[in-house]
């Protein structure tokens, strides 16, 4: 089917070369060019003349490319949600799509995914798209641990609709691959591992939470997004919350990124933190506004309901046995009833090694290790996977054409360098010098 012949073109015609052809890249770049873009996506979105859907021709599985294109261009033409197929089958196609046959138009499968969020949007229902966006992300992605760009929209929608649980079971694998056939901006990987930190954050699933936070801030950029400074607010409550104290960023954090956040309220709170109650309470109604309007205020509260916390974690350092009533006074807590239920709580939670005698006296105790024999095997085995696995991805970059030519041109300069140096007599004086 030539695009010459497009104004000819038929959807009877397209049907018939989604249901004949063989050739999967052939037929992508027929129903990628048989006519103009605005032509021929009205035409894909059309109904057959006895008013018929095609998609209702098409068989899901087996004519995924063809069904692929005519959905995403119901989405891109549609003017309303009554201009789209039943939802029951877009829910169907998202359920039981070839991955093979839709890798070979990853713009459509983008297409159908904002599709799905904005149409969700449009009708306020936030969580209508996770079963097709959360299937979408299982099949399309080569693997797991594959990044596509429909995972930031997955776990905004996750977000979005509080369904932090769903989120979790992408989450819980690390994305450390890309796949080149698939389109990836560098704003999904910042979005999808913010968005990410958040549903993690709502799940109190701190240390995972930093990381993911952590990942967006120090991703690369000649400008920082707005999205990575948010992150970063995000980032000091976590582990205020989580570790009692902040981390230094990383060094190669946008100096940008670094020099904002000790100009805001975010590093005031953290230079104080942890203090009582009474010390930390003014520093936060002082900069309420901001910390609403950053949208950080259940975290900020959640950091100070913490601080007595990690004030009596760090009494441990110091005493052997101290008094409820004398920890509460440390702490800014005068209800002893209080401070023995909050120690209790420590110590079922790990936090501290500690007991308490009916006199009312707490003795701290250093923790018991906590590895066993088959945890250190596991983590070890885990280390020899992933050593082997930077391995291949090294092997793999060292065969990239760009690579090559930079160490070829590196070599170039090296060894002028060496001519230059040797021919000066500089070179055996230093040698000299060094002692050999």
């Amino acid at each position: 089917m030539a695009a010459s012949s497009s104004q000819n073109v038929s959807l009877e015609r397209v049907l018939l070369e989604i249901t004949s052809s063989n050739n999967l890249g052939a037929l992508n770049q027929t129903l990628r060019g048989f006519a103009p873009k605005d032509v021929r996506e009205t035409l894909l979105a059309s109904s057959l003349p006895n008013a018929q859907d095609p998609l209702a021709v098409l068989e899901i599985e087996r004519h995924t490319l063809g069904a692929l294109y005519i959905l995403s261009a119901r989405f891109l033409v549609s003017q309303s949600s009554n201009q789209l197929p039943p939802f029951d089958y877009i829910e169907q196609f998202c359920r039981n799509f070839d991955p093979r046959q839709a890798i070979w138009a990853p713009d459509r499968m983008n297409i159908v995914a904002k599709g799905l969020v904005a149409l969700a949007e449009g009708l306020n229902s936030p969580k209508m798209p996770l079963s097709c966006l959360y299937h979408i992300v299982r099949r399309y992605s080569p693997s797991p641990a594959h990044l596509t760009p429909i995972h930031p929209l997955f776990i905004s929608a996750c977000v979005a609709s509080q369904h932090f649980d769903l989120a979790l079971d992408v989450l819980s694998t690390p994305a450390t691959e890309i796949d080149p056939n698939i389109d990836l901006h560098y704003q999904d990987n910042l979005v999808y591992h913010y968005a990410g930190g958040i549903a993690l954050a709502a799940l109190k699933k701190w240390d995972e939470a930093a990381e993911f936070f952590e990942i967006c801030v120090t991703s690369p950029a000649q400008v920082p997004a707005a999205v990575q400074l948010d992150a970063y607010k995000k980032l000091v409550l976590v582990q205020l919350i989580s570790r009692g104290a902040t981390n230094s960023v990383p060094k190669y954090t946008h100096s940008v990124l670094t020099r904002m956040i000790k100009g805001s309220p975010y590093s005031t709170l953290a230079k104080n933190y942890p203090q009582t109650a009474s010390f930390l309470r003014p520093i936060v109604e002082k900069e309420l506004a901001i910390f609403t309007s950053d949208n950080n205020l259940g975290l900020v509260n959640q950091a100070l309901e913490r601080a007595p916390r990690w004030l009596i974690k760090k009494l441990t350092s110091t005493y052997l046995t101290l008094g409820l009533a004398d920890i509460g006074k440390s702490v800014g807590i005068s209800d002893v009833s209080e401070v023995r239920a909050m120690i209790l709580s420590m110590i079922e939670q790990d936090e501290i090694c500690a007991t308490i005698s009916a006199d009312e006296t707490v003795t701290f105790s250093d923790p018991p290790s906590k590895f066993s024999k088959s945890e250190i095997d596991r983590l070890l085995i885990e280390a020899q996977r992933q050593g082997v696995h930077l391995a291949a991805l090294d092997r793999d970059l060292g065969k990239t054409k760009e690579f090559i030519t930079k160490v070829s041109k590196n070599k170039e300069d090296w060894a002028q360098q060496d001519e230059e140096l040797f021919a000066s007599g500089a070179g055996a004086a230093t040698w000299m010098d060094e002692g050999y």
